[in-house]
Order: structure tokens, then C-alpha cells, then sequence
């Protein structure tokens, strides 16, 4: 197997790689480890004080438990691989606070956490607005939890595309049109000549557009070994400590099922 960078945006929470000489379980594989089994952390009890708000504590509850949360994997440890066996501790919890008294917006900004490590990725996700008069004021716990028991912990989007395979059976008859046909700019002209554009190759999505202009000239097929690999952070971790614990997770698995087979016997 081999792995190699497409595009890195850090800024933004993006990657691309491809994946060679592997098969579809894998990626699959891996998709599925990333979505719902890489851990973070996100808000599950709330203890309303005052809520004076035109919003019911229940769906201000949901709206908490939406915020995004940067996360700490070295810090913390899923309720159920706890030594507190899930009762809630410092290993496994922390605590956030929020009291704010109207007229204003309650921004995720107005959460103070007990754990700096811990606080809103976005500080500008709005919660409720108070008008005058009005105050919210409630504790909140946030745990690690995993994307497999609710969407509020999956750390981000995963997938994958077949790698597309472009061949050049022959110069067709207009290449100018060819070149202008694709809509992610596969192809460019050389002393008009059709060439294919490496560095925008795997962009192609195989819409045909290219074949059916050049009249057969170009043909579009996939190969089922290799792989372009997408993965988008939410921001509770860089796409980096994603991908590595979604593979470590991956590992464990494995040698799981192995310790499992060997009991067969």
C-alpha cells in the first residue's frame, strides 16, 4: 500500500490523499472508523439554574450538545474505559458554565469551561437570544463520546472516490473545445494538443463530458486498487489526529478479532 498527498488546508480542516494498491474494504474501512469511532467531546447533561428565555430547556439542552468542542485525546478517556466506570470524574468530564442576563444574544463564546484545553471551536454559534429582563443561567457536562451513539461526536466528513483512469487514445480533431468541455480543467492545451493536467487529475468525477465531445478520442475508466481519500474536519480535531486515530482504532480492532480467532481453536 501506498499513501500519498493530494492537497493539505489546514486552515479550512481539509485533506485529500490517495491510497494505492489497496481494495474497497479498506477505504470502507477507514471511512466508517472515522465517523463513527474517532472520539470527541461534546456536551450531554445540562442543570438549568434560570432559564427566562422564550426557548424550553430542552432545546436549548440540543442546541448545547451541537457546539462544536476542541478536544484533548490525552487528557481524556471514554466513560466506559474509565477507572470511574462512566459515574463522571476529571478524567472523563468536564464541567461548563454559562450565565448571561438579558437583552443580547447568548453566544457559544459565553461558556466558560473548567478546562481551557475545552471550549467552543466557534464562538460565534448563536444558543438563544434574551430580551431585557430575561436570563439563562446552567451547568453543563461534556464527555468523549463516539459518532456511533449520536452525530454531535463525529469528528468530521469522510469518503473516498474510485482513482479515475484518462487515456488519450488519439489528438482529436478539436482539441480547443475538448479542453474547455472539462468543468474541473483536467485537460489544457499544448501547441493545440490536448494534454492531460496531472496536478487536476484526480478532480475528474468521470462526467463523460470529455468523451462524448472528442468523439471516442478519450477514454474514462476507474481502477478499483487505488483511491482518492477525502476527510473534513468539524474542528474539534486537525485532520492529522483524525486520520492516526481512526488508524490506531483500526489496529486495535484487528488484533481484537485475531485474539478472538485464536480462542476458536
Amino acid at each position: 500500500m501506498e499513501v500519498s498527498l493530494i492537497d493539505y488546508e489546514k486552515d479550512k480542516g481539509k485533506v485529500s490523499f490517495v491510497i494505492k494498491n489497496t481494495n474497497p474494504a479498506f477505504v470502507n474501512a477507514l471511512r466508517k472508523n472515522i465517523i463513527d469511532r474517532v472520539p470527541t467531546m461534546a456536551i450531554e447533561d445540562v442543570e438549568f439554574r434560570k432559564n427566562s428565555s422564550v426557548l424550553y430547556d430542552e432545546i436549548i439542552a440540543h442546541r448545547l450538545g451541537l457546539i462544536v468542542l476542541t478536544t484533548d485525546l490525552k487528557s481524556y478517556n471514554l466513560p466506559s474505559e474509565c477507572k470511574c466506570e462512566g459515574k463522571g470524574c476529571a478524567r472523563c468530564s468536564v464541567k461548563l458554565t454559562l450565565s448571561v442576563k438579558g437583552p443580547g444574544m447568548v453566544y457559544a463564546s459565553h461558556l466558560k469551561s473548567k478546562d481551557p484545553a475545552i471550549k467552543p471551536v466557534y464562538p460565534l454559534t448563536p444558543i438563544v437570544k434574551l430580551l431585557k429582563g430575561q436570563e439563562l443561567e446552567l451547568e453543563a457536562t461534556a464527555v468523549l463520546g463516539i459518532g456511533k451513539e449520536h452525530s454531535k461526536w463525529s469528528p468530521g466528513l469522510a469518503y473516498y472516490k474510485y482513482k479515475p483512469v484518462v487515456e488519450i487514445v488519439k489528438q482529436p480533431s478539436n482539441p480547443k473545445e475538448v479542453a474547455e468541455s472539462c468543468p474541473v480543467d483536467v485537460f489544457e492545451l499544448r501547441n493545440d494538443k490536448v494534454v492531460i493536467n496531472k496536478n487536476n487529475l484526480f478532480r475528474c468525477h468521470l462526467c463523460g463530458a470529455c468523451a462524448e465531445i472528442s468523439k471516442g478520442s478519450i477514454k474514462l475508466n476507474e481502477t478499483d486498487k487505488d483511491f482518492i481519500f477525502y476527510v473534513e474536519s468539524w474542528g474539534q480535531l486537525s485532520c492529522k489526529q483524525i486520520v492516526e486515530k481512526a488508524i490506531d482504532i483500526f489496529d486495535n480492532q484487528l488484533d481484537e478479532f485475531i485474539d478472538k480467532v485464536k480462542k476458536l481453536k
